[in-house]
């Protein structure tokens, strides 16, 4: 959900024609690395990705740290290559014609400037919460706040070839929930799952806007962030809308919350123009 500021219904309608097109996951990127998180990252981001665009696997070797190693840094260096080198051969399994890049650098450096030509960047989460995430610094939390592009934050299905079958959406009458809830509904039309739009009724809400986004509106008497972690408990994937805050700003926002609460992965859509 995005906050009501200067959006209109009327922006949200033309944001949400816009938003069906296929190409806003033309070309997804997904970072890959030796951890299981990854792999479901990868056969996520392989799905969402359009028929007829790019998937980007790029692993990354940060070969800087094994200047640490001393005497051993070019055996340290050889090592982390050739890590890098396995999570993409297992990476490149899952997903069939996908483009892979090998790159040497800091992880957040390197996807941070592959997301600036995406419309898509897909992570895996691995299971650490909102706090951790801000202080460690991890990969997850900086793609949320940095990212120009949506970003997937990805957690195991229940039935992975069949995800996503149960999308929850939020929405608040927003433009940004208007896009949310058309992407949500392609996804659902694309793989024949349930579509559920959920809004908050203790959070900033335009009942009228939202419910001509959504007619079939749940509306649930909780904050924002507790109504849709809930609704995760048995949801495959939640989507959120998002005015394209990075940095700073972006901390505390519900799209960012969510993403960090939610049992199951979340896809955090933001405007094509970033």
């Amino acid at each position: 959900m995005a906050a009501l500021g200067e959006s209109s219904t009327i922006a949200g309608a033309e944001m949400e024609a816009d938003a069906t097109d296929p190409p806003i996951f033309e070309r997804v990127v997904c970072g890959v690395d030796d951890t299981p998180e990854s792999l479901v990252a990868v056969r996520q981001a392989a799905r969402l990705g359009d028929p007829d665009g790019s998937v980007h696997l790029i692993a990354v070797a940060p070969v800087a740290k094994a200047a640490h190693a001393g005497f051993a840094a070019t055996h340290a260096a050889e090592l982390l290559q050739q890590d890098a080198e396995a999570a993409l051969a297992e990476a490149r399994a899952l997903a069939p014609g996908a483009v892979d890049k090998l790159v040497s650098g800091e992880p957040v450096a390197v996807l941070l400037r592959e997301a600036e030509q995406a419309t898509l960047l897909a992570v895996g989460s691995h299971g650490r919460g909102r706090a951790a995430g801000m202080l460690l610094g991890t990969v997850a939390a900086r793609m949320l706040r940095d990212a120009a592009c949506s970003v997937l934050i990805a957690r195991a299905a229940r039935e992975s070839a069949a995800w996503p079958q149960s999308v929850v959406v939020g929405v608040d009458g927003s433009a940004e929930s208007a896009v949310a809830f058309a992407v949500a509904g392609s996804i659902t039309e694309r793989f024949g799952g349930d579509l559920r739009a959920v809004a908050s009724t203790k959070d900033q809400l335009d009942v009228e806007a939202a419910r001509a986004i959504a007619p079939e509106l749940d509306e649930q008497p909780a904050l924002a962030v507790d109504a849709l972690a809930a609704a995760a408990e048995s949801a495959d994937l939640i989507v959120v809308g998002s005015r394209g805050l990075h940095g700073l700003k972006a901390l505390g926002s519900v799209s960012e919350r969510v993403a960090y609460e939610a049992q199951c992965s979340v896809l955090v859509v933001r405007p094509r123009d970033g």
